[in-house]
């Protein structure tokens, strides 16, 4: 039987469960959130700074009515389109005229080059004599993948060159795109006439 001090000491270490302060609480939470909603703004302002300084970039070209045959036994090619850099600076993102959008992508060359068609972000065409390079990579612009994992083509736009990356659905079509784009571009690059190449 428990004796009446015993009692006692145990009643005196129970305490009353402890009361929740909402008020801190919901002052954390709205803090957090204007934190959150902070960093967003900054990332979208700087994201609008860096397409202001790329407004000097053209606009991108369109397809032709008349594309020409298409070049690869499998006409296009789905996967997704990663985004755009500066060629040889694969963190130096490019923004204007949507090119830093990520989106899915079906790509098709043919005879007047390579028609990018992105589903709900801008279209645009790189014409045959554009096409510079192509070559499997592992990253560009925020997005890393195992090594030989991207499809990067270098084209020339207005005053620059730059490296778009893309990634098949079926990987293993990216060696069959790099060697039928480099064949392409070669066979160009020799039937420039000699004046054009003096330049």
């Amino acid at each position: 039987m428990t004796s009446l001090p015993q009692l006692t000491y145990i009643a005196a270490e129970q305490k009353s469960a402890e009361v929740t302060d909402w008020a801190a609480r919901v002052g954390w939470l709205v803090g957090l959130a204007l934190f959150v909603a902070l960093i967003y703004w900054l990332m979208r302002e700087g994201w609008k700074w860096r397409g202001t300084l790329q407004g000097d970039l053209p606009e991108l070209p369109v397809a032709p009515d008349g594309p020409g045959e298409a070049r690869l036994t499998v006409l296009s090619m789905s996967g997704r389109y990663h985004g755009s850099t500066t060629a040889g600076q694969w963190l130096d993102r490019i923004v204007a005229h949507g090119l830093g959008t990520r989106s899915r992508v079906e790509l098709t060359l043919t005879d007047a080059g390579l028609d990018v068609v992105r589903p709900g972000a801008a279209d645009f065409f790189v014409p045959l004599a554009a096409l510079r390079e192509a070559r499997l990579d592992k990253g560009i612009a925020g997005k890393v993948l195992t090594e030989g994992g991207l499809l990067i083509v270098t084209w020339a736009h207005g005053d620059r060159l730059i490296d778009s990356g893309f990634r098949s659905d079926t990987a293993a079509e990216h060696n069959q795109w790099v060697e039928t784009l480099t064949q392409l571009i070669d066979t160009t690059e020799n039937n420039k006439p000699e004046t054009e190449g003096a330049r």
